[in-house]
């Protein structure tokens, strides 16, 4: 979308919104904005140029806005934790999955939310998106459009609700967090060369999945649910954990998951081969696939999933982030942030 022809009223004939236009509060709301300017091959950070005044307009004098542009990975996370701890009303996260990944993880500090400075008490800077991204998969779960205007609109609302996030843990390694989807072998290792071409926009996740074809082999796998028995899976094409449903820019492979639900969506695909994509592709893109055999589909709060050979082959990823390989534990905390919705 081109940030110059936005199909709104001029500044001037638009009225300050009813809640920004008061003067009750003695201070205005503080709002952090994270932008990666490089994400969707510079896109994002253009858009985000042509967005800034708009946004400026929308949020009148009430809102102390900051802007602050990421300089290379994980820069994000550094600076949501700051801005928490200094006591931001929101940090919105502009840009893709990854960006809005990275913020979500600034939210927790050695496996805590983190609290403001002067407060022991976490959660109350809430989380905000502006969808600028490559895939934008998130957004997709709450029927957002990709109009970053109408996210701007979200923000001058400020409307809250409490939403789940998912933690991964593995043993001797730090927490990892995720809000979107989590997935096992086959896709994630996908994803980890899919983000190789971003500079191909949606096209990059169609390189990825056939690169990811070359050499793969269906796993035998052990998976715990719920604290429960373990449990043989075998022949595993990829596993999904999901929080939302939409992932590899579009596709809605956890259809059931939402991010206020409390549980995670579980999906299997076993046995799987390369014209079995081909041909129910549609399937996987639209949500129908969990009527097709060798698709298994579980709600769960936790859930553990390690290799049946351990020789560290089965590619794991959350949010499109490569994390390295099994095994991890998924569980889920619920209500953990307050989101502009």
């Amino acid at each position: 979308m081109a940030m110059v022809s936005m199909s709104k009223p001029s500044f001037s004939q638009q009225p300050l919104p009813h809640d920004l236009a008061g003067t009750s509060t003695s201070r205005g709301r503080d709002l952090v904005f994270i932008v990666n300017p490089r994400g969707a091959n510079g896109r994002t950070g253009r858009e985000w140029k042509k967005l800034l005044p708009y946004l400026r307009f929308r949020l009148g004098t009430h809102c102390n806005i900051s802007e602050s542009l990421t300089s290379g990975p994980s820069h994000a996370i550094d600076i949501t934790r700051e801005a928490i701890r200094e006591g931001a009303d929101a940090v919105v996260a502009v840009g893709g999955d990854g960006t809005l990944h990275e913020v979500v993880n600034g939210f927790f500090w050695g496996g805590k939310p983190v609290s403001k400075h002067d407060s022991k008490v976490p959660g109350t800077t809430s989380l905000g998106l502006i969808p600028l991204g490559t895939g934008s998969d998130f957004a997709r779960t709450f029927g957002w459009s990709n109009d970053p205007v109408d996210a701007i609109e979200r923000i001058v609302k400020g409307s809250t609700s409490r939403i789940d996030v998912g933690v991964i843990t593995k043993e001797g390694a730090d927490s990892h967090y995720f809000i979107n989807v989590a997935d096992i072998h086959l896709s994630a290792k996908a994803g980890y060369h899919a983000s190789k071409y971003k500079r191909f926009g949606n096209l990059c996740y169609v390189i990825g999945a056939l690169q990811a074809f070359f050499g793969h082999h269906n796993q035998d796998l052990r998976i715990r649910i719920n604290d429960g028995e373990w449990e043989l899976y075998p022949k595993v094409t990829a596993l999904c954990v999901g929080n939302a449903q939409f992932f590899g820019g579009g596709m809605r492979i956890t259809p059931n998951a939402h991010p206020s639900s409390g549980n995670f969506e579980v999906v299997t695909l076993q046995d799987f081969k390369w014209h079995d994509f081909i041909l129910k592709l549609h399937r996987l893109y639209n949500g129908t696939h969990l009527s097709i055999n060798n698709v298994l589909s579980r709600s769960a709060f936790s859930i553990e999933v390690e290799e049946v050979m351990g020789s560290d082959s089965v590619f794991v990823q959350s949010d499109g982030e490569y994390l390295g390989f099994l095994p991890r534990k998924f569980a889920i905390l619920p209500s953990v942030i307050s989101m502009i919705c």
